[in-house]
């Protein structure tokens, strides 16, 4: 979590500052560094107010992908047994399916599809990976998404 050294303006300027550089064109440029005072602040709110729904959605989506991935142990890394936490996995792919089965009517299928399929995969990717497996429909995400075999 981001200090909240000057309260909440703070830490609501860091995640501004953060979003507009995932989603932005010109994420490398230097007009993306925080800016000081209330002008930078409004600035950051009409950056982050031109990027569409759409996008903010699927980037969260893959943000959680990723970190479901890296928590299941499919991290492209040598180290990537030492980095799985199924407990952790489940959370982010219960909060992952969640996500998308809510966002798919507002995204269109176009976008919600291959979240779908990278959900399915990661569901399949735990299911895998468990000593103990779960029950159908009781795993990670099943209750938004129906069993996964």
């Amino acid at each position: 979590m981001v200090a909240q050294e000057s309260g909440s303006n703070s830490y609501f300027q860091s995640v501004c500052v953060k979003l507009t550089s995932m989603s932005t064109s010109d994420s490398n440029s230097l007009d993306n560094e925080p800016q000081g005072g209330d002008a930078g602040v409004s600035q950051q709110i009409r950056d982050i107010s031109e990027v569409p729904a759409v996008e903010v959605i699927t980037t969260g989506a893959v943000h959680l992908m990723s970190a479901a991935a890296v928590k299941v142990g499919l991290a492209d890394d040598p180290h990537a047994e030492e980095l799985k936490d199924l407990d952790e996995a489940r959370k982010l792919i219960t909060a992952l399916a969640g996500l998308v089965t809510a966002a798919a009517p507002e995204i269109g299928s176009q976008h919600a599809g291959p979240l779908r399929d990278g959900l399915r995969s990661l569901q399949l990717a735990f299911r895998e990976a468990s000593l103990i497996p779960d029950a159908p429909g009781k795993g990670p995400g099943e209750k938004f998404t129906g069993p996964v075999n």
